[in-house]
């Protein structure tokens, strides 16, 4: 394989991507809301609500499910905070925990919807399938398109997070207190796992549709596992920590691989020529 030949088919679909309004607006708008604009609401809420805060009320209503399946350290961290503080720690680093997993199945499959659909909406697939590079180089170009950006704007997403939750807690929190392992875990192991998973479903579904609107509607349901994840920890049926974090790192993991093995399998570019 000429990597070469795949660095040039990736660099070509993340300038397309730079270009199109449609594709790197949400890529900015959503990663923006979601760990900013709304972790900052959560840290912000007790200032809105000080009478239920103060009897705690607000805490045994929302988290009351969720307290009994966290670990005794956590639980004994807790009784050492007052209401206003149990909230934002618990807010910010478990409960919005799952959520941060939108982000890389979201971005992965925006630019790999894009991939095929994209191409071929613009006119422009029919020209790159008789350039003379291999089926595995054009597949791995289009792969690591999607990959790499994902990654990279997760990680910023989480930075922009650390700042915005640091910065709007400090102060109630008397110090920088997020992110903890779990976190970290997270964002290094599991997040790359999910946008790989994302990744493999999508390119299987955009080298078939025939737009990209199409390609990412019929993606759009692989946020249905992050929401069961906040689901489940808030009815108290698991603790999002780093044991749960690794075995769905191996699970997203090997589902990601599988299926981008799968979908390099049964690429081939006399198929996608007959359907333009």
């Amino acid at each position: 394989m000429n990597w070469q030949v795949v660095h040039a088919i990736m660099w070509k679909d993340i300038h397309i991507v730079r270009t199109n309004r449609m594709v790197w607006v949400p890529m900015i708008v959503v990663p923006v809301f979601l760990m900013a604009l709304l972790p900052l609401g959560l840290v912000l809420v007790p200032r809105l609500a000080p009478a239920e805060f103060a009897s705690g009320e607000m805490m045994a209503e929302d988290f009351g499910a969720m307290l009994t399946a966290l670990p005794d350290g956590i639980r004994q961290r807790l009784v050492e905070m007052d209401p206003t503080q149990q909230w934002i720690y618990l807010a910010t680093t478990h409960v919005f925990a799952p959520m941060f997993l939108i982000l890389p199945i979201m971005l992965s499959s925006i630019v790999a919807s894009d991939s095929f659909a994209g191409e071929r909406e613009r006119g422009t697939l029919e020209p790159l399938l008789y350039t003379p590079v291999s089926e595995g180089e054009l597949f791995a170009g289009k792969v690591l398109a999607a990959l790499v950006p994902a990654t990279g704007l997760g990680l910023a997403a989480f930075a922009l997070n650390v700042v915005v939750v640091n910065a709007a807690g400090y102060g109630p929190m008397g110090g920088v207190f997020f992110p903890d392992t779990a976190w970290i875990l997270m964002v290094l192991l599991l997040a790359p796992a999910c946008a790989l998973f994302g990744l493999g479903v999508t390119v299987l579904i955009s080298s078939k549709a025939k737009t990209v609107t199409g390609a990412q509607q019929a993606s759009g349901a692989l946020v249905l596992p992050v929401v069961l994840l906040v689901v489940g920890q808030l009815a108290g049926a698991f603790y999002f920590g780093s044991r749960v974090i690794l075995l769905a790192t191996i699970i997203a993991g090997g589902l990601g691989v599988a299926l981008v093995w799968l979908g390099a399998r049964t690429f081939r570019r006399g198929e996608l020529i007959a359907r333009i």
